[in-house]
């Protein structure tokens, strides 16, 4: 039985374009220096963002690695990567139950 505290998971690492805006100054809209806006997979299939539930970003050597914990509009959780050094986008991962509130 899944622990209701932590979603189901399916690991999925795979590359992904992501239509951002990179910010250089705050605003209403734009209160992030990057904001996911729509998600390209290989396989064609598009999501839109919805809402940025979380962020946070990793020091992975000389990388940072900010991830985006996101909800699409068609209800779909996901958390993807963009790595500063690559200058790539990841999806790590999809949580299959949503997130806890």
């Amino acid at each position: 039985m899944a622990n209701p505290d932590f979603p189901m998971q399916k690991a999925d690492l795979q590359p992904i374009n992501v239509s951002a805006v990179f910010a250089g100054f705050e605003t209403p809209q734009y209160p992030r220096r990057i904001t996911p806006r729509m998600i390209h997979l290989r396989n064609g299939d598009t999501y839109s963002v919805a809402a940025i539930r979380r962020q946070y970003a990793d020091r992975v050597g000389d990388a940072l690695h900010i991830h985006f914990v996101l909800k699409t509009t068609d209800n779909r959780f996901l958390d993807i990567v963009y790595d500063s050094k690559k200058l790539i986008w990841f999806l790590v991962v999809e949580l299959l139950d949503g997130l806890p509130d």
